[in-house]
């Protein structure tokens, strides 16, 4: 994970492997479904100022320079994909997710729900992280826990092939950065959140991230210890749901703190590849805190392997106009 500090979603990719855990099989590859603009939103083309107007990013997380962007019409989901419609895609694929196939994944420490014996290690970069065993999208803090009453709520321990797999089964495809960052603006260009500069205007939480001490104690004022549904708070001005906050969101671009120096103005596709192979994440989760990880921020990036896969990453997609 990039930036001064280790961004707060977990990774038990880059720890030593469990002595319980062997190898995960292949990927399964899933068939493609026909063109889908099901539950998405056509996001308007038009240019806007990318990066960080307010210098408050991470050097090496690379939010500047900031650079005018020109984006074509596209469509986008107007939440990230719930654990409702994943379960479809599981039931109708057989797809088994790359948490599930490894056998562990990354739980927030204060929302750890099994066996002391399932509990394999902290993550030494961010010790707040524990790998649990058995912890996957349908047990997502471990195998006490369960979505049964979470159906609308973000699907997690997703790796971004797992993402992939899904938005080729939709008929959809992963957002790039650029087009992430034009949308989740909601039209507000040069602002530091989605919905404006102030944080809780009128003392209103717009989103669902940490309040508190990180990561120790968690005050719950916007009313969530972990994930929230989709449609929790307000959407932004194009109808984007928890562009901030929430879960992390895979795009598809390749990460690259420099790249932003030398994107072409039309329609980036990011760098052909990255220099550690990470893939770009954004919006932030539900443990972002501006004392530890401020990039909750519309400009904020952050990135990790594309297996990785933890208790606060999700996605949303994608579709040509």
């Amino acid at each position: 994970m990039t930036g001064d500090r280790p961004c707060c979603a977990g990774d038990v990719r880059g720890a030593d492997p469990a002595p319980t855990q062997t190898p995960a099989p292949a990927v399964k590859e899933v068939p493609a479904g026909p063109r889908s603009t099901r539950g998405q939103v056509l996001i308007p083309g038009g240019t806007f100022a990318m990066g960080d107007h307010f210098d408050e990013g991470y050097p090496a997380d690379g939010e500047g320079p900031v650079h005018e962007v020109e984006i074509a019409p596209f469509h986008l989901d107007a939440t990230a994909v719930t654990n409702r419609s994943f379960a479809r895609f599981v039931k109708e694929t057989g797809y088994v997710t790359e948490s599930e196939r490894f056998g562990v994944s990354a739980v927030f420490h204060l929302a750890v729900a099994a066996d002391r014996d399932d509990v394999l290690h902290r993550i030494d970069t961010a010790p707040w992280w524990l790998a649990v065993r058995g912890a996957d999208w349908r047990r997502p803090e471990g195998r006490h826990s369960g979505i049964g009453d979470r159906s609308d709520h973000p699907v997690v321990h997703v790796s971004w092939n797992d993402a992939r797999a899904y938005a080729s089964w939709a008929g959809k495809r992963l957002p790039t950065e650029a087009e992430w960052e034009y949308a989740a603006r909601g039209g507000l260009d040069g602002r530091r959140y989605a919905w404006g500069d102030e944080l809780t205007p009128r003392g209103q939480w717009r989103c669902n991230i940490w309040q508190g001490e990180f990561p120790t104690r968690n005050t719950g004022e916007d009313g969530h210890l972990t994930t929230a549904p989709v449609k929790a708070f307000r959407p932004n001005g194009y109808g984007l749901w928890n562009t901030a906050g929430n879960v992390w969101e895979w795009c598809a671009d390749h990460f690259d703190p420099g790249y932003y120096a030398r994107s072409p103005r039309r329609d980036p596709q990011g760098p052909d590849t990255s220099p550690v192979g990470t893939r770009v994440m954004r919006g932030g989760s539900f443990l972002c805190h501006d004392s530890y990880c401020n990039r909750y921020r519309v400009s904020a990036r952050s990135s990790n392997t594309p297996d990785a896969a933890s208790a606060n990453l999700g996605f949303r997609c994608a579709n040509d106009a």
